[in-house]
């Protein structure tokens, strides 16, 4: 059992997905800052029960993931922009909001079995199909009224691996990359983002369908990765569901479980886009709850 600071948010962070994060008020940037000088992660979990992000009394979710701190940047009046990568999730065993002017949490790490070798494959290959035909009923028609919806991550992935692609590099636009962020794990550096992919996009002046099609080879990509954890998180993170669903996701005790259950809403959520009924689904980093 080890202690960590914890930070309540209405937001589900998994592991290997990266968190952009606004910190303002003053028992955070004094968390945030402590967490830098000593290397040290904090722990994001749930926050169940309170509307403040700052509110220690607010109930937590039981399982959360830790957070490293990959990037980080100060505002004269001392705000922070930080970008943040799920590392490992834990079980909460005890909270402390006595100690320190934030939570602190005492907590367990948790270990990340993958379930019965025989289905983990299968379900990954069929939750990767699944998840293929729900993003192409999620995106509108061309001529459809109503936003265009853009799905935005960012995943850390290892320097030696390349993700698996059934397109070559010369039929892959150059901007794909940036959808596929990566993080230099010896000096932490962000290597490109999600958010300059599609700057670099709106720059070049592509077309809806040419979006559309970007996004489309990117999420291939992701769903050929041969390791079923990372792509069960991604797939968490990605899907439009409740936050409540997405806890339940987070806290499946192996992967074959978390896949079988993305497996069940993505196919849900299919057929409700077939019907014509969208989502309607907040995201927290729009709504301010990304802040504290």
């Amino acid at each position: 059992m080890i202690e960590i600071p914890l930070f309540p948010l209405r937001s589900v962070l998994c592991p290997g997905v990266a968190l952009p994060l606004h910190i303002f008020e003053e028992r955070y940037r004094l968390m945030v800052n402590r967490c830098l000088e000593r290397g040290e992660p904090f722990g994001v979990v749930l926050l169940r029960e309170g509307h403040e992000v700052g509110s220690a009394s607010g109930r937590v979710a039981a399982v959360g993931t830790t957070a490293a701190i990959r990037r980080a940047g100060t505002y004269p009046d001392g705000r922070l922009d930080i970008l943040t990568v799920g590392q490992q999730r834990f079980r909460v065993e005890d909270v402390d909001n006595v100690s320190e002017p934030y939570l602190m949490g005492r907590v367990t790490l948790l270990e990340e079995p993958t379930g019965p070798a025989t289905e983990l494959e299968q379900r990954a290959e069929q939750v990767g199909r699944r998840f293929l035909e729900y993003l192409e009923l999620l995106q509108p028609a061309e001529d459809a009224e109503g936003p265009e919806i853009e799905i935005e991550f960012e995943i850390e992935i290892d320097d030696d691996d390349e993700p698996a692609s059934a397109e070559s590099e010369a039929d892959t636009p150059a901007t794909l990359d940036g959808l596929l962020a990566t993080v230099d794990d010896e000096n932490g550096d962000p290597t490109d983002s999600a958010e300059a992919a599609v700057s670099e996009m709106d720059a070049q002046g592509l077309s809806a369908e040419q979006r559309r099609e970007l996004l489309m080879a990117a999420a291939r990509r992701l769903t050929g990765t041969d390791d079923p954890t990372a792509l069960s998180y991604v797939l968490t993170a990605l899907i439009q569901v409740d936050l409540s669903a997405r806890q339940e996701l987070l806290e499946a005790r192996d992967t074959v479980e978390r896949l079988t259950r993305l497996d069940r809403l993505l196919a849900r959520e299919s057929w409700f886009l077939k019907q014509g009924l969208r989502p309607i689904i907040v995201d927290p980093r729009q709504s301010g709850s990304h802040q504290g």
